[in-house]
């Protein structure tokens, strides 16, 4: 791995989305086609969901595993960098910490909550997604 410049670091960390990614694309169209309607990223929700059936009382967050740490010890993606370590450390579990506290609160005033990780949006991977977002959404 080579080492970034300052610049072409800064580039790359602007690239990095929060709103409309692939993965939510990939999310916001399997439930469109289960024929449910959705509200996105309702800031007057703790954490800001990204999708929202305020009918339902559900609510589905789209994370990256990288960015949220995911826990699966089949996931790549959520590795930790080896450099500055000291900064990225404490940034991921404030990222993770964060999580916890908005899905319990919105736990707490009633709501239903499912996260789908980045990569549970791959080809490979989109017919169990869309059984698992089906099953979400109707029970």
């Amino acid at each position: 791995m080579t080492q970034r410049t300052t610049p072409e670091r800064s580039a790359q960390m602007a690239r990095v989305r929060s709103k409309n990614t692939k993965p939510e694309l990939v999310v916001r169209k399997l439930a469109h086609s289960l024929g449910y309607r959705y509200r996105l990223n309702r800031r007057d929700l703790p954490g800001t969901p990204d999708l929202v059936f305020p009918r339902l009382k559900k609510i589905i967050f789209v994370h990256g595993c990288f960015w949220h740490q995911h826990k699966d010890a089949n996931c790549w993606r959520s590795r930790i960098p080896k450099t500055r370590q000291d900064f990225w450390i404490p940034k991921l579990q404030g990222n993770v910490a964060r999580d916890t506290r908005s899905q319990d609160e919105l736990r707490r005033m009633g709501w239903d909550v499912l996260v789908v990780w980045e990569c549970e949006t791959t080809p490979s991977q989109i017919d169990k997604l869309k059984e698992t977002i089906s099953d979400f959404l109707s029970h």
